[in-house]
This record gives C-alpha cells, sequence and structure tokens, in this order.
C-alpha cells in the first residue's frame, strides 16, 4: 500500500498510549490499531481532525505517500 500511516511515530513522539489516543480521539483502541497496522481502507476527515486536534500535528504528519 502506497500510503503509510505514521500513528506510531507521533504518539511514541508524545509518550502516549494508544489508549489514551483511543480515548481522547472517540475511537476503539482496536480501531487505532486498524489504522496504526495500515488495513483501514478509508479514514473520515472528521477523525483525521480529531487526530490532528489530539496529537497537534498537520495530516501530512500522519500520512505518507510512499512510491510503489
Amino acid at each position: 500500500m502506497p500510503i503509510v500511516v505514521r500513528i506510531d511515530v507521533e504518539l511514541a513522539r508524545r509518550k502516549m498510549s494508544v489508549g489514551e489516543f483511543a480515548e481522547r480521539v472517540g475511537l476503539t483502541p482496536a480501531n487505532v490499531a486498524v489504522l496504526k497496522n495500515g488495513r483501514a481502507k478509508a479514514v473520515r476527515f472528521s477523525t483525521l481532525e480529531a487526530m490532528c486536534r489530539v496529537l497537534d500535528c498537520q495530516p501530512g504528519d500522519l500520512l505518507e505517500w510512499v512510491p510503489d
């Protein structure tokens, strides 16, 4: 998949657990795992906005396009 989700990098930089992140964003830890592991097929803009708000980052900090 050419889009890489970098949530784990941003969580590590902020020393935030998946559980805390999930609670603050309004997702289940299982859904965060789906996003982190690159198994998600889509992300709602409202979810992306909440993730950026919680992590105080830009969407490009969470999503990276990598050529095949």
